[in-house]
């Protein structure tokens, strides 16, 4: 059975205007999500101020909605600096940041949906081939946490005004030359080396110490001994022990300034 156009017509054409101002009415009405707001543009224009997360209306293919991220960002930074002792220090940072709710505006309207690339990299970039500049290759590595504060409170200085703030930054990695990575083992080894060296020193110190105590202390043992054995001894003891250890024989010759006496022999 054909159907005649004008009844086609009068089927068609109500659902078409159904779906036009379906259409129109799902562009009057616009969603910004938790954590983000929305940024008015009319006819390319940016409006002063910024929709809250919620359902909000809009002039229909007058009016446009950028959503920006509010909530904490993470950003991987990979970038080469020189430090103080002019060593090429390269190093990889995780930068977490948000943007300021009120200023979401000024950002897209000053700089554009591409902030990131255009501020918060080289921002990045600038304050830590300063603070790098302050330390050493070696220092870097073990002063982390200092750099890790200065680069917080440099970013902040230099970007707060704009509408970004920086939350955390973490070093994920400090690399350097292989020379320099070289140089480092062999300056740890010749330390270990001379920690050895020092211990063995000092060990053979305090043995030497020890051994000259020791006979110290067993020399005035022995000299307290004889001292008292001496104060012990009186005359008669003495002569006891001389006649202890007379054989009994005389004197064969004995003399004197007067003369000579010749010991005869006693039946």
């Amino acid at each position: 059975m054909n159907v005649q156009p004008k009844k086609l017509a009068k089927i068609l054409v109500p659902v078409l205007i159904a779906a036009v101002v379906l259409f129109i009415l799902f562009n009057c009405f616009t969603i910004v999500e938790a954590g983000h707001t929305g940024v008015v543009l009319t006819f390319g224009k940016v409006n002063e101020g910024v929709l809250q997360e919620g359902i909000h209306m809009k002039i229909p293919f007058i009016q446009q909605v950028v959503k920006i991220d509010n909530r904490i960002v993470k950003l991987e930074v990979n970038t080469e600096a020189f430090s103080k002792d002019l060593q090429t220090v390269t190093t990889t940072l995780a930068i977490n940041y948000r943007v300021d709710t009120d200023k979401s505006f000024s950002i897209y309207k000053n700089i554009g949906a591409n902030y990131e690339d255009v501020l918060v990299t080289p921002a990045v970039n600038e304050v830590l081939k300063a603070i790098t500049a302050n330390y050493t290759a070696e220092q870097s590595v073990t002063n982390r946490a200092l750099i890790s504060d200065g680069l917080v409170k440099g970013l902040n200085d230099k970007l707060n005004g704009i509408g970004l703030y920086i939350t955390d930054v973490n070093i994920i990695n400090f690399d350097f030359s292989d020379a320099f990575i070289t140089a480092i083992e062999e300056k740890q080894v010749a330390q270990q080396q001379l920690l050895k060296a020092e211990t063995e020193k000092q060990t053979a110190i305090t043995n030497a110490e020890a051994e000259a105590e020791t006979i110290r202390i067993k020399a005035e043992a022995e000299a307290k001994a004889n001292q008292i054995l001496s104060e012990s001894l009186d005359e008669e003891i003495l002569n006891y022990a001389k006649i202890e250890k007379w054989d009994g024989k005389l004197p064969q010759v004995t003399g004197s300034e007067g003369g000579v006496i010749i010991d005869l022999p006693q039946d």
